[in-house]
């Protein structure tokens, strides 16, 4: 079922044009993942199809009684609105009668014998019933808990702004809709939210329109892409693995293309030069062929942009951290933390908001002072901060001038240099936006803008944090490969699950009781430990019922549960794997020589991997025991 056709819409900001003839149509089961580098008019599309914002021309139909629920970037709020209350303020009726009736019941708990309210509701309660309501507002608290929202009487003035979106995304979710609208939807969002969240899109009937960073949300979640780039939008089927393949096959037809029409293209041009007068109809035939050529050329390419900074050298010393803690209103966020940092770090932070993540980047900043503790710095350290908060800009001035404060000429790894204007370009800003005041830049476009600067100042040591937010995904894989040749010590605080499996190999996570576990790996290599550590505190607390068998009646038939028939067919490959891991690791051990760090390193990634191969033998001891008298059992 066709839910909404979109049909040669265009859209104009003064001389921008965001997008131009752009057709689409959205259809029932559709979960459509929206990407393209920042200002380029994403979000105003999702505006113009949730009739927020005009368009210039063009028409967007929407079948008959299509409900459409939209869930904006920046979300406004009524301060003064209770959580509930603010995730019921919506239009529709039934939104209407929930929010009434929670109105309600918080004024009779001040006003207890006022016979009107009492009377009024004793109608709420009815109409209630009568339209299902009931389900719909525990599916709000039960949706809000599980986003980390737990005080439900809380005032929206006083949360943060993670809390609010919190808030509006939970309102997006219950509100029954056929098209669900999604700006940004996992930013503010820590891991374990954004699992919980994929699982719910997943299982909904809704369809989806969404932007988002997030390359493993939109993998799990899409079936289809959609790119809008240089104001021309093109469809993929797929989710979003499929769509970097698909999408490498037209760049590679593309460029084909514009290799054939360059050669045409030079020979046309070498004619003409020849001064070549068009004096007979052939030849003022080709002097026009050769100004059609000149006018197709392409005004954008989209070849790979590459950003080097020189190599600034690191001294022994780094950053030592020595028993820092820190408190705020008596509640600790850091205790007795010490770590020192190495030449080849690249620590991930990881953990829910609010837990202290922040905390520590602005302790090692300087920019916050900690309790107890000391933060020492070697000589030779520069640090990046690229900072979650609201940065400084004077909006009044143009990127080229922005990045001019820091210099003119950029040393670049090559030992060349590069203008300010030429640095801008490798970063997504082309001619006429390097000129356009920094007010009319979109918020993500700012957001790159900031992170050119802390990079151009050529730091040896690079703090960042929650730099996905608001990025586009091309801006973060231009900062994924900067990483990769960056030559000094770099530490994130993200959620982006993505990103910290491509950049990191340490990570620290804040957990309950202000620990901070530390853990050699990836992200990814971080949530296996975690699995483990798991699934051993379920073997301590619940023993394994190795005898359980001897206990069932002879005349039941003894058999593995569906459970355990997985885990034997599989238990011996995965045994198989663990050993070939230890006998490479012992390889690696082996050609170490002084590398101390490497050496711990594979230390502790052996000590894991022996452990669990310990577990994976006692299971297959198991389960081979079972099966044996499985056998004897029902022959």
């Amino acid at each position: 079922m066709n839910l909404v056709t979109v049909e040669n819409l265009s859209k104009s900001y003064g001389e921008k044009v965001l997008f131009e003839n752009i057709s689409l149509g959205i259809n029932s089961g559709d979960k459509i993942g929206l990407i393209g580098i920042n200002g380029t008019g994403k979000s105003t599309l999702l505006k113009a199809i949730a009739s927020i914002e005009p368009y210039d021309s063009g028409n967007i139909v929407k079948g008959k009684d299509i409900r459409i629920e939209f869930l904006n970037q920046n979300p406004s709020f009524d301060s003064d609105n209770t959580v509930l209350e603010q995730v019921f303020k919506s239009p529709s009726s039934l939104m209407k009668l929930i929010s009434r009736y929670e109105y309600v019941i918080e004024k009779l708990k001040k006003e207890p014998t006022n016979q009107s309210l009492q009377n009024e509701l004793l109608k709420l309660n009815t109409q209630m019933d009568a339209n299902d309501a009931w389900e719909v507002e525990s599916q709000a608290k039960t949706i809000l808990t599980k986003l980390g929202v737990n005080n439900f009487d809380a005032k929206v003035g006083t949360l943060s702004g993670g809390q609010k979106k919190r808030i509006a995304l939970a309102s997006s979710l219950i509100c029954p809709c056929d098209l669900l609208i999604l700006d940004e939807v996992t930013n503010h969002l820590d891991n374990e939210t954004i699992s919980w969240l994929e699982t719910y899109l997943n299982s909904s009937k809704m369809s989806i329109l969404m932007i988002t960073h997030d390359r493993y949300f939109l993998d799990r979640i899409t079936n289809k892409i959609i790119e809008l780039r240089h104001s021309k939008l093109y469809s993929y089927e797929g989710n979003y693995s499929v769509f970097l393949e698909k999408k490498l096959e037209r760049d590679q037809i593309e460029s084909s293309s514009e290799r054939k029409r360059q050669n045409l293209f030079r020979n046309e041009l070498a004619w003409i030069r020849k001064g070549a007068q068009a004096r007979s109809t052939k030849q003022k035939a080709r002097i026009d062929r050769f100004e059609e050529l000149k006018a197709s050329a392409p005004t954008h390419t989209d070849e790979k942009v590459q950003l080097s900074t020189p190599y600034r050298r690191l001294g022994k010393k780094i950053i030592e951290i020595n028993n820092i803690s820190k408190s705020f209103n008596n509640h600790p966020f850091i205790t007795n933390f010490s770590y020192i940092v190495l030449k080849e770090d690249r620590i991930g932070i990881i953990g829910p908001n609010g837990i202290g993540k922040s905390t520590l980047m602005n302790i090692i900043t300087d920019r916050l002072k900690s309790d107890s503790g000391s933060i020492d710095v070697g000589e030779t350290v520069k640090i990046g901060y690229f900072s979650q908060e609201n940065i400084s800009i004077n909006e009044s001035l143009r990127p080229i001038e922005y990045i001019r404060e820091t210099a003119e000429y950029f040393p670049t790894g090559d030992g060349g240099n590069i203008s300010a204007s030429q640095i801008l370009e490798r970063f997504l800003f082309e001619k006429e936006a390097q000129w356009t005041p920094i007010y009319k830049l979109s918020g993500g476009e700012k957001r790159r803008l900031y992170l050119l600067k802390v990079l151009a100042e050529t730091p040896n040591v690079l703090l960042l944090d929650e730099p996905t937010n608001d990025l586009d995904i091309e801006t973060l894989t231009i900062l994924e490969n900067y990483l990769d040749n960056f030559n000094g010590v770099v530490i994130t605080v993200s959620h982006d699950r993505y990103f910290l499996d491509r950049t990191t190999n340490k990570i620290f996570s804040f957990e309950k009781d202000n620990e901070i576990l530390i853990h050699n790996g990836n992200y990814s290599d971080f949530v296996s430990y975690k699995e483990n550590l798991l699934l051993k505190e379920e073997l301590k607390t619940k023993p394994v019922a190795k005898n359980n068998y001897k206990d069932k009646p002879k005349s039941q038939k003894l058999k593995f549960t569906f459970k355990e028939q997985k885990e034997y067919d599989e238990i011996d490959l995965v045994i198989e794997t663990l050993e070939l891991k230890i006998e490479t690791i012992d390889e690696q051990l082996n050609n170490c020589g002084s590398d101390f760090v490497k050496l711990q390193e594979l230390t502790d990634e052996k000590i894991i991997l022996e452990n669990e191969l310990e577990e994976k033998m006692s299971r297959w001891e198991y389960l081979n025991e079972l099966a044996t008298k499985i056998e004897e059992n029902n022959a």
